[in-house]
């Protein structure tokens, strides 16, 4: 859990996987933080190198979005479908 998701008792909705020096992560990652900020929800980035596991199931496919614990996307990230998965109407899960 990230700091911000800690203070505010809450667990972030949206997990990022990414790497240092990735471009496409670069580029998904102010995706996911623009549509967040928009909804007022929070999102925890880890670094897929750091995790075993993560590294050998998403080694070619970062960046990686999850939302409520399930795959969104991956490469890139769509900000109307990111939206989506997070309101009500398009909660995954």
């Amino acid at each position: 859990m990230d700091e911000a998701s800690a203070e505010a008792g809450t667990e972030a909705r949206v997990r990022f996987v990414t790497r240092d020096g990735c471009h496409l992560c670069e580029e998904a990652r102010a995706v996911v933080a623009a549509v967040c900020a928009e909804l007022g929800e929070r999102f925890v980035e880890v670094d897929v190198d750091e995790d075993p596991s993560l590294l050998a199931r998403y080694d070619e496919q970062v960046p990686v979005t999850f939302v409520d614990g399930r795959q969104h996307d991956f490469w890139r990230v769509d900000a109307g479908r990111l939206r989506r998965a997070l309101t009500d109407g398009g909660r995954v899960g």
